[in-house]
C-alpha cells in the first residue's frame, strides 16, 4: 500500500489528529474540518516527501475539495498510529506553479 492510501485509510476510520498550529491556521485561513476531510478523501497528491524531517517524517498532500478549492496538508507518515495534522492551506499561486505541485 502506498503511502496516500495509508493515509486515506487512517483518515477514513478516523485515526487522525490536528495539531495546535492546525487548528489554529484552519480557523485564520477558514479552512473547516470537513473541507479538510473532503481533501483527504480526494484523489490527493504527493508534493513533498520529508522523511528526515526533525519531528518525524512527514509529507506535503494536495487535495481537492468537493468545491474545488486546492488544499495543501502537511501531516506525518502513517507509520504513527494517528496522522497528525501538522498544518493546511490553500497554497498562494504566486509560490506555487500553476499545478501546484511545484514551488516557483
Amino acid at each position: 500500500m502506498d503511502m496516500r492510501a495509508a493515509i486515506r485509510q487512517k483518515v477514513e476510520s478516523g485515526h487522525y489528529e490536528f495539531s495546535r498550529h492546525a487548528v489554529d491556521q484552519s480557523i485564520l485561513r477558514h479552512i473547516s474540518v470537513t473541507e479538510i476531510h473532503e481533501a483527504f478523501l480526494s484523489e490527493m497528491e504527493l508534493v513533498e516527501d520529508y522523511p528526515d524531517d526533525f519531528y518525524g517524517p512527514s509529507c506535503l498532500l494536495l487535495g481537492i475539495t468537493k468545491q474545488s478549492r486546492p488544499l495543501h496538508i502537511l501531516c506525518s507518515h502513517p507509520t504513527r498510529p494517528l496522522v497528525k495534522i501538522i498544518t493546511v492551506y490553500e497554497p498562494d499561486r504566486k509560490m506555487w506553479q500553476e499545478d501546484l505541485r511545484k514551488r516557483i
